[in-house]
C-alpha cells in the first residue's frame, strides 16, 4: 500500500471536528498507545482465537488523500489517517473500529466488500460495538437527539460508508442495510453483549 492510499473497504469517516491533524510519527506513537487500551488489547486475543494473529506491521499511520479517518483492507491490514488525527481517542476509536472489521472479515471467511449486504453488516457491527455512536460524540458533531441517537447514527455511518462502494447504489445500500440490520445489530461477538 502505497502512502495516501486508504482502502475503500469498512474506512472510517472523520469527524467534523477535524483539524491540522498529526504527524506519521506522532501517530504512530498514539497507535502504540491505543495497543495498551482494554478494547484493543481484548479484540487482539479474539483474533488470535479465531485464528488471525495481528503482527507489528498490522496497524500503520499514514497522511491520507481523501477525508476519512481510517480504513481496513484484506491481505494490508489497518490504516489511521495521520493527517486527519488530532486527539488520542480519535486514534482509539479508528483502531477499535477497523479491528471490528478485521475480527469479522477473519471468523467470516467469505466476507465479501462488494457485496452490499455483506459491507453494511460489517459497518452496523462496526459502528454499534466500536463506540463510534455514543451519544457524547453524536454531540460532538452536532447531532442532539436524545432517543434513539445511537440506531440513527449507526444507519447514518454505515450509509456514508456504503456510499463509496462503487457496487452499492443509494437505494441498493439502503435495501441491503434494512435487510440485514437485526441480525447484524444483535451480533455483539466478540462481545458477550454491546460495550
Amino acid at each position: 500500500m502505497s502512502e495516501g492510499t486508504v482502502p475503500e473497504p469498512g474506512a472510517t469517516s472523520v469527524s467534523a471536528s477535524e483539524s491540522g491533524g498529526r504527524t506519521v510519527e506522532e501517530c504512530e506513537d498514539m497507535i502504540r498507545r491505543s495497543l495498551r487500551t482494554p478494547m484493543v488489547k481484548f479484540l487482539r486475543e479474539q483474533m488470535e482465537k479465531v485464528g488471525c494473529p495481528i503482527g507489528d506491521n498490522f496497524i500503520k499511520a499514514v497522511n491520507c488523500d481523501r477525508k476519512v479517518a481510517g480504513g481496513y483492507a484484506t491481505g494490508l491490514g489497518i490504516i489511521v489517517c495521520s493527517n486527519h488525527m488530532n486527539i488520542q481517542d480519535e486514534v482509539n476509536q479508528v483502531v477499535i473500529h477497523e479491528l471490528i472489521h478485521a475480527y469479522d472479515e477473519c471468523r467470516a471467511a467469505n466476507l465479501d466488500w462488494s457485496n452490499c449486504a455483506h459491507h453494511a453488516c460489517a459497518e452496523i457491527r462496526a459502528g454499534h460495538l466500536s463506540g463510534d455512536c455514543h451519544y457524547k460524540r453524536e454531540l460532538l458533531r452536532g447531532y442532539m437527539k436524545i432517543r434513539g441517537h445511537e440506531q440513527d447514527c449507526v444507519r447514518r455511518r454505515v450509509m456514508k460508508s456504503l456510499g463509496s462502494n462503487p457496487y452499492c447504489s443509494e437505494a441498493a445500500s439502503k435495501d441491503a442495510m434494512e435487510a440485514v440490520w437485526d441480525v447484524c445489530y444483535n451480533d455483539t461477538q466478540p462481545f458477550d453483549r454491546a460495550p
